[in-house]
């Protein structure tokens, strides 16, 4: 999985991780965490209520709560799209930041002072969002109790939200209380957007901070063999000049040209590992770039067989008796050509020696 589709989940984790880190660099840490007592109610330092959202108090709610945001939250992104998505965070954490305040104001008699500085809240509202929009792919029985691949999610969450008990847990609640508000829409949330000034703003700056968010592509074109000794040949310097020159229309199948005919694929550099595997599987050697070649006495042999088979059936099946040199020691050498001629009348001969050199 990449961020491909996916950049505010992105821009979410490198926060995070860039906040975090720096915030314990500097030792500030302590300025980022809820208190009632005395932070709020005694220094009014109501700037808290939002920026314990900003970073995470350890190393350990860090790294949970960036494996969960890239498990769910590029899922919910992509399902969302990322403008509704960033509508969708800005609510949760407003919504999340009201409701635990009251829930400092009304706990705090029962020993509830301290919620952690970290985004839990924000990460079990995207979590709840997963759990009614994410199917499961499989389930699996543990003594009799029925689990589904979720519960591996579900597992590393609960890590989360017992990391700094009890606020962390009450975060963790919150979280979970204001995902259902924004699923339900009881209070229209969902009509929410960000202005759009602000959407055109962060796509114009977002490449530059995030980076590019397509995953890496991986090319099916492959190198001349002749560019491959060119390239290893010439200095470093002209690799691209050569490359450019010899690099064409290419693919992986095999080439059948005269300069590589008579090279020995044990002998020379340029020959792969996997091809001297293949050689030596298919019967070839370093003069034949192509199938082995049955004698007339074979060919006879197996003819007067199978009287009603063609030659060019017999041919094949000899052919790919050879091919299938790879069977078991037990199997006998006319199973082996009996199981080639079944092939034969299923399969043409040049299309199963092709998916065998593939493989």
């Amino acid at each position: 999985m990449s961020f491909e589709n996916a950049p505010v989940s992105k821009g979410l984790m490198l926060w995070l991780a860039v906040a975090t880190v720096l915030s314990g660099i500097f030792d500030i840490k302590y300025y980022f965490h809820l208190q009632l007592v005395p932070h709020i109610s005694t220094h009014h330092q109501y700037w808290r209520l939002f920026t314990h959202h900003l970073v995470c108090q350890s190393f350990s709610d860090l790294f949970v709560s960036e494996l969960l945001i890239y498990n769910v939250g590029v899922q919910i992104e992509r399902f969302f799209g990322s403008v509704k998505f960033a509508s969708f965070i800005t609510v949760s954490t407003l919504v999340a930041t009201i409701a635990e305040f009251g829930s400092l104001l009304l706990l705090n008699h029962f020993g509830l002072n301290i919620i952690p500085a970290s985004p839990i809240a924000l990460v079990f509202s995207i979590l709840y969002q997963f759990s009614r929009i994410v199917p499961s792919i499989y389930h699996f029985r543990i003594f009799g109790i029925v689990f589904n691949n979720k519960i591996f999610t579900y597992l590393l969450a609960t890590q989360l939200a017992f990391s700094s008990s009890p606020g962390s847990f009450v975060s963790a609640l919150v979280g979970i209380v204001t995902g259902q508000l924004y699923r339900t829409d009881l209070f229209n949330l969902k009509a929410y957007e960000l202005p759009p000034w602000l959407i055109r703003l962060s796509s114009s700056v977002a490449p530059y901070v995030i980076g590019s968010t397509r995953p890496p592509r991986r090319t099916n074109r492959a190198l001349h063999e002749g560019s491959r000794t060119s390239l290893a040949s010439v200095p470093r310097a002209s690799a691209g000049a050569a490359t450019d020159e010899d690099e064409g229309p290419v693919t992986t199948a095999r080439r059948n040209t005269a300069g590589r005919r008579g090279d020995n694929p044990r002998s020379g550099t340029t020959t792969s590992v996997m091809r001297d595997w293949v050689n030596e599987l298919t019967g070839r050697d370093g003069s034949s770039s192509g199938l082995r070649i049955p004698s007339e006495a074979e060919i006879s042999q197996v003819s007067a067989m199978f009287p009603n088979v063609s030659r060019e059936t017999v041919v094949g099946a000899l052919q790919r008796r050879y091919v299938l040199g790879f069977l078991p020691s037990y199997v006998s050498p006319l199973e082996n050509l009996m199981w080639a001629i079944r092939c034969t009348f299923r399969f043409p001969p040049s299309l199963l020696f092709r998916d065998f050199v593939m493989f």
